[in-house]
């Protein structure tokens, strides 16, 4: 399993009329923890997208625990439990800066081919620093 660790400041503009983070700030969030997870294994998205790798959302599932605010610092906590075949799932979990479990959630996207839109199997590259993480 592989997991990393990063930091969001809640801004003004991600909150609602109630002063809470909106819900669909949060896929941003996940977005934010899914490229600063690659990032710490020493790979991006653009050196993937300059591969001819793409990586849309096929799914994308949270749970809203209790409500994050303005300014706060958040914590997420980025997972890969399983190998990546032509999919990954990423798992995320979101704490306040009380530590406090605020937000689960998943996404699983898919590899595509940047010129033919047709679907791909797991990049080398991304196998190659991710793999490490997994027992044979």
């Amino acid at each position: 399993m592989y997991s990393s660790e990063t930091f969001v400041r809640v801004r003004y503009g991600e909150t609602d009329q109630m002063g809470f983070v909106y819900y669909g700030a949060y896929a941003m969030y996940y977005e934010v923890g899914r490229v600063e997870s690659l990032r710490q294994l020493g790979l991006t998205y653009k050196e993937l997208e300059a591969t001819g790798v793409l990586m849309p959302v096929l799914e994308n599932y949270s749970k809203y625990i209790a409500p994050a605010r303005y300014d706060e610092n958040l914590r997420i906590i980025t997972q890969v439990k399983e190998r990546p075949t032509a999919r990954i799932r990423f798992h995320y979990e979101i704490y306040n800066e009380t530590d406090k479990l605020i937000n689960i959630g998943e996404t699983q996207l898919v590899f595509l081919n940047k010129k033919t839109g047709g679907p791909l199997k797991y990049p080398e590259m991304l196998s190659e620093v991710l793999d490490p993480f997994f027992s044979p």
